[in-house]
């Protein structure tokens, strides 16, 4: 990890990969870590973990399926939603977005259970920040 500050611009500027993280930087045992994203991701599942979002650019809808039914948040720029443990859901950027993430490192993007996974999914447990 850098022992510099770390520009967010500059990290999203180094990559064009899209639904494929870039790890910026850890806090503890967690990844801090940035994607671009456009179009849908996959349904699924962290059974263990929950998921924070903060959107940098753009704007980020996530669907969720719960109990009383299935519900889509709307997060702008500048927004943060997080998605709890074992609640299944699908993160989608119409548009395009910019997005920021906090997870238990070795988290891997497409959960625990998924749908098959689209080609323009990477299922990583992130990448590592190109300095």
């Amino acid at each position: 990890m850098s022992k510099e500050p770390i520009s967010l611009g500059e990290a999203l500027a180094s990559f064009d990969a899209l639904w494929s993280p870039r790890i910026v930087t850890r806090v503890n045992d967690y990844d801090v870590r940035i994607a671009k994203v456009e179009g849908e991701h996959v349904w699924h599942v962290h059974d263990e973990t929950d998921e924070f979002f903060l959107v940098l650019d753009g704007e980020l809808h996530i669907s969720l399926r719960e109990p009383d039914g299935e519900r889509t948040v709307h997060l702008p720029r500048g927004a943060v939603f997080t998605v709890p443990r074992g609640t299944e859901h699908k993160p989608y950027a119409p548009s395009g977005a910019a997005i920021l993430m906090f997870e238990p490192t070795g988290t891997p993007t497409v959960g625990d259970r998924h749908d098959d996974v689209p080609d323009h999914v990477d299922a990583t447990t992130g990448h590592m920040l190109s300095s």
